[in-house]
């Protein structure tokens, strides 16, 4: 029988810390009185015990590493418990959810997916809109550092073709995981910082741009306003798609730019393909737009970059008209929210790695088909892309679009129609939280669905957060017998 008091004392731990950090949006809302303070105090005080008492109850067995079945266990339970300690304020405080809404909000937040089920943001608490934020900043991080330390470990969707770069190539400068994680938070708040302070000078009121560049980091998607980047036109639209776009790179990089190494970012396949699949989308739908309506090369071009930038990155802001362009515009969102970011980032979907060694796979197949006899290894970057990579790969892949499927039908027997529910699915699975369809027009959010199809799509959340196949692992009878 697995020991969990490892991971309960992880999990203690950490929804400790998230009681701790209630704090910051509690102290808010009282120094400007209105009337939400007291409510963030309870669930901090919740919180903060609730962390505390089991955190106590498992810490006799902390010693020595865990194994790799306890690391599924606990990247799982992070994802699925901790947000129902963040949404404790979202139910006892404004705006007051329910459990269903507010535990779909907390993981939408933490997942860094972005949907929303509150319609009035402008009116919500400042703490609260702050503490959305910051569930967003936190899953981000969180998301980052077990992209590149633990995935590559558990060998989930062919991760482990990172294990040798996460761990040797940096072994001679961060030798220990906890090095890897102390640098990857000091890239991770810097880029924050760079955004909120090119988002205050651009003229972003102070709670806008503090939410705003702590969800652009983190890929979130989580604004302080129903009109999301509408509300600030022009040159702050830029400044997001490029922070976006940094963003959802592999933080790999910057951890190894940070140690004084660049090579590896400019030489990076991810990130060069990335850039130019960006580049293109782009490029065509802004032509797209010009030659089929009416309007302007350069607005054409910023909605285009923006919005396909947030889909890409799975962050899913939006401004200006591009959610009702239509047509080809539509089509393209579709296609680059299931690929998705790099690998090693806090993006979603497939990724760019995923997309690249499939497409190479494809290639393959067909020169064996013009020549049986011939020898067609699949290499990146250099490097042979073997079965133990492939094989994970291919069933991560196949298991992810015909999660899509599933779900969708699954959506319309709650009663939700095709359009709402396949878009509501890809932007689940993918964290991506750009919605399309009929039953999100009128607010653009999730209010509407009804409880069952809001249950559905948070478990897709946390299915595409946690790479799928580790969700998959867990539930079956030998992962606890072994």
């Amino acid at each position: 029988m697995m020991d969990l008091r490892p991971v309960g004392y992880v999990v203690g731990l950490v929804i400790l810390v998230l009681g701790v950090l209630m704090g910051i949006p509690t102290a808010v809302d009282f120094a400007l009185a209105n009337g939400n303070g007291p409510a963030f105090a309870e669930a901090a005080i919740i919180t903060l015990t609730t962390g505390g008492l089991i955190a106590l109850a498992c810490q006799s067995s902390t010693h020595g590493a865990m194994s790799i079945r306890q690391a599924f266990l606990l990247t799982i339970c992070i994802w699925v418990f901790v947000p129902m300690a963040g949404a404790l304020p979202l139910m006892l405080g404004a705006p007051r959810l329910g459990f269903v809404d507010a535990y779909f909000e907390a993981v939408s937040g933490i997942t860094t997916t972005g949907s929303t089920v509150i319609a009035g943001l402008d009116t919500l608490p400042a703490g609260m809109n702050l503490w959305r934020g910051m569930l967003n900043w936190l899953g981000g991080l969180g998301i980052a550092f077990v992209a590149m330390i633990f995935l590559p470990v558990m060998r989930v969707g062919g991760m482990q073709f990172f294990r040798t770069e996460g761990f040797d190539t940096l072994g001679k400068v961060l030798p220990r995981a906890t090095d890897i994680a102390r640098s990857l938070l000091m890239v991770y708040a810097g880029l924050t910082l760079s955004a909120m302070t090119v988002y205050s000078a651009l003229g972003l009121a102070p709670l806008d741009a503090v939410v705003n560049a702590m969800s652009s980091i983190a890929t979130g998607g989580f604004a302080a306003t129903d009109q999301s980047f509408s509300k600030y036109q022009g040159a702050a639209e830029y400044a997001g798609a490029f922070f976006m776009i940094v963003a959802s790179l592999p933080y790999i990089r910057y951890v190894q730019l940070v140690n004084g190494n660049a090579r590896p970012l400019w030489r990076d396949s991810q990130a060069r393909a990335y850039l130019a699949w960006i580049a293109a989308a782009v490029g065509t739908v802004t032509l797209w737009r010009v030659l089929a309506s009416d309007q302007g090369p350069e607005s054409a071009f910023r909605e285009a970059l923006f919005n396909l930038s947030s889909i890409f990155s799975g962050t899913g802001y939006f401004s200006g008209s591009f959610g009702s362009w239509g047509g080809y515009a539509q089509i393209v969102a579709l296609v680059v929210g299931l690929i998705g970011g790099c690998s090693s980032s806090s993006s979603g979907a497939l990724t760019v790695f995923r997309v690249q060694v499939m497409s190479r796979a494809i290639l393959a197949q067909i020169r064996l088909i013009h020549s049986p006899r011939r020898i067609a290894p699949i290499k990146y970057e250099g490097r042979t892309v073997d079965d133990d990579v492939m094989n994970p790969l291919i069933m991560y892949v196949y298991s992810y679009i015909l999660t899509i499927g599933v779900m969708s039908v699954l959506m319309t027997f709650s009663g939700v129609d095709i359009e709402s529910a396949v878009f509501g699915i890809w932007s689940s699975i993918g964290n991506i939280g750009y919605g399309y369809g009929p039953m999100l027009a009128p607010t653009g959010t999730y209010i509407d669905f009804p409880a069952s199809a809001k249950i559905i799509m948070t478990v897709t959340m946390l299915m595409g957060r946690l790479a799928l196949l580790a969700m998959f692992v867990v539930v079956l009878p030998r992962f606890w017998r072994a």
